[in-house]
């Protein structure tokens, strides 16, 4: 025996007294130091409803896009973590942020299938830190827009290896180089092993689900066509390697040419034109939840404040109906600011139009109807003015909007929304 001289009973002994105490009083002491090793069930779909262990998850959360590009160095990198503690110790939930960057700074995709292993790393930290924080992530693996790549970029580089059909930014979904280009994109980030955790992203629970895309528009094809062939092939492509994430689209919500709808909802007659239809790109069984944003300041030409905050009511409203009626999915809002760069600004009237947005999703949760969950854009924490925007917002700065923010996930908490592993946390943070 390897302890001899009478000391194996002692030893024995001590073995035992660090055993009962571990088992005693462990799971407190890892929930104290915030490292908690309970099992996560993947988010589910029941018909209207996220699922989340047999119960109906409503979400408040938020936008912070940033996250991978800021985890690539050093000196920003513990912003990461800041911003998903600020999120955790409001009881937020969700946070949605961008799994791309494509031939920009910071790049993640160098040029059609090259990665940069150190960014790629950067995005394992920030999927290991939610997980971490308690707060799972809405996760989008492209952009319409030209920031951080986008669907300009993939046409660029099919153009410049000369297999490009047209120059027109709208080839990206047609284009059978730039969907093979997506398509491996796609396999690859859904395959990746993170660094740090092991796991292979397509079965990490702490991805809430995938975004196929930030808001498509394809104005070459206002009938839609072309965006819906894309966006079913592409969601087909993405179920066959991953069955167990949620998948949205990205839509604005706008109404198509031919639904009846298209006057009486959208902001303008534009959004009609644009190649997009937020019921029949919904619809197809590969989608789980239907995305919707609300920007009045950039949609609309009326510059009067009362017009846009019932714009707000009457869009979400028309958005939660077709979830109930006729999709029969979840309505999340994903993406929702007013601008600070009107005219007479004041931050109080952002706060009014949070709260409309607020009430409204909880309003549904009560009936038990579609509305899911709402995502401020944009939240920032202190030293990031440089990266702000007329939407973006340090929440804890201004306590009208950090108290609204607080309050919105007390009261899903008390339907019925909360993490179990955040009930506690939620329980005395509602308590007050």
């Amino acid at each position: 025996m390897v302890a001899g001289n009478n000391l194996f009973y002692p030893i024995v002994g001590f073995v035992s007294c660090v055993a009962f105490i571990y088992l005693s009083f462990g799971d407190l002491w890892v929930d104290i130091h915030g490292q908690t090793e309970q099992k996560l069930s993947f988010v589910e779909r029941n018909g209207t409803h996220f699922m989340l262990d047999g119960r109906i998850f409503y979400i408040n959360g938020w936008n912070s896009y940033w996250f991978m590009d800021h985890a690539v160095k050093s000196y920003s990198k513990p912003r990461i973590k800041q911003m998903l503690q600020a999120g955790a110790k409001m009881g937020l939930t969700v946070c949605r942020t961008w799994a791309f960057n494509d031939g920009d700074y910071n790049a993640l995709q160098i040029s059609p299938g090259q990665f940069d292993e150190q960014v790629f790393r950067a995005l394992d930290y920030v999927i290991a830190e939610a997980k971490q924080q308690r707060v799972r992530l809405l996760l989008a693996i492209v952009n319409n827009l030209q920031a951080y790549g986008g669907k300009t970029q993939y046409v660029k580089w099919a153009w410049e290896e000369g297999l490009g059909l047209s120059a027109s930014n709208d080839s990206f979904f047609y284009d059978p180089s730039i969907r093979r280009y997506f398509k491996h994109y796609v396999k690859t980030v859904l395959t990746r092993k993170n660094t740090i955790t092991g796991i292979e992203y397509r079965d990490d629970p702490t991805i809430f689900g995938w975004e196929l895309i930030n808001e498509p528009r394809c104005i070459t094809d206002a009938s839609g066509d072309t965006l819906q062939e894309w966006i079913e092939e592409m969601s087909s492509f993405v179920k066959a390697i991953d069955k167990k994430h949620l998948l949205t689209v990205g839509l604005e919500g706008f109404y198509g040419p031919k639904s009846p709808k298209k006057s009486s909802q959208n902001p303008e007659f534009w959004a009609a034109d644009l190649g997009t239809d937020f019921i029949r790109n919904s619809m197809p069984s590969t989608i789980d939840f239907a995305s919707v944003h609300i920007y009045p300041d950039h949609w609309t030409h009326v510059q009067d404040l009362e017009y846009k905050l019932n714009f707000v009511s009457r869009w979400m409203r028309s958005h939660i109906e077709d979830g109930d009626k006729e999709l029969k999915k979840p309505v999340m809002f994903t993406e929702f600011g007013l601008s600070s760069q009107n005219k007479g600004f004041d931050p109080a009237q952002r706060d009014r139009f949070y709260k409309i947005v607020f009430d409204i999703i909880y309003k549904s949760a009560k009936m038990k109807g579609s509305g899911a969950g709402s995502l401020p854009w944009q939240f920032f924490v202190g030293g990031m003015e440089e990266f702000n925007d007329e939407f973006g917002i340090v929440p804890w700065e201004r306590p009208s909007t950090y108290k609204l923010i607080i309050e919105q996930s007390c009261r899903l908490a008390r339907i019925g929304g909360a993490f179990p592993w955040q009930s506690e946390y939620i329980k005395k943070l509602c308590s007050h």
